[in-house]
């Protein structure tokens, strides 16, 4: 996971709730207006996500992503049409909000410690610190072999992309190191983070401690 900091709410949602006070989001199917604001709350959060799954952290796009509420619309009826209860997640099957239907979340990427309470290793495999992060991972099913191979391919990649070879790790070669973590933090010219940006800091981070 990485920290997202949610903004303004979309002027479509905005618009919507004006004229549906007491309007639930399972309603904004009901027209084409609402409809559009279903894109309009996607688009944004992918934005201000910098196109990276709330939860796993691959790349996503309008085409493969859908609106997440952090606390589950059967828990929360209240909170359906609200932005900050909303994230981008990625539709991969039996992953992200696929896996997690509407269970409880203890930890989520409006919390800081979401950074820190997630021990991610060069294998791919991540770990929780907490019984929270554990079970997180559990729900959201973060583990599987099949995404510790997307997550080992890609940060092998970022780091003998940029010239770093397996002797700058152990023992880490800080000046490097610190280096490609701060490229790691800068958007490109589109706006985008590169997937799974945030295991590569988080694994930079404890190499650099260690």
């Amino acid at each position: 996971m990485r920290l997202i900091a949610k903004g303004q709410e979309p002027i479509e949602l905005t618009t919507w709730k004006k004229a549906n006070p007491h309007g639930r989001y399972q309603e904004l199917d009901n027209s084409e207006q609402g409809k559009s604001t279903r894109r309009a709350i996607r688009q944004a959060a992918i934005k201000e996500q910098f196109g990276l799954c709330a939860y796993c952290c691959k790349q996503i796009d309008k085409t493969n992503s859908n609106n997440e509420h952090l606390v589950s619309q059967r828990a929360a009826p209240n909170l359906t049409v609200d932005f900050a209860n909303i994230v981008a997640s990625c539709n991969t099957p039996r992953r992200c909000n696929q896996a997690r239907g509407s269970k409880d979340l203890l930890l989520t990427p409006l919390m800081p410690e979401c950074e820190t309470e997630l021990r991610y290793l060069l294998s791919g495999k991540v770990e929780g610190k907490t019984e929270r992060a554990s079970e997180a991972i559990e729900v959201l099913a973060l583990d599987t072999l099949a995404i510790r191979e997307e997550r080992k391919v890609l940060v092998d990649s970022l780091i003998f992309g940029a010239g770093i070879t397996p002797d700058d790790l152990l023992p880490p070669n800080e000046e490097l190191l610190n280096i490609l973590a701060d490229d790691l933090k800068q958007p490109n010219y589109t706006g985008q983070l590169p997937a799974f940006s945030p295991a590569l800091i988080n694994i930079i981070r404890q190499l650099l401690v260690n």
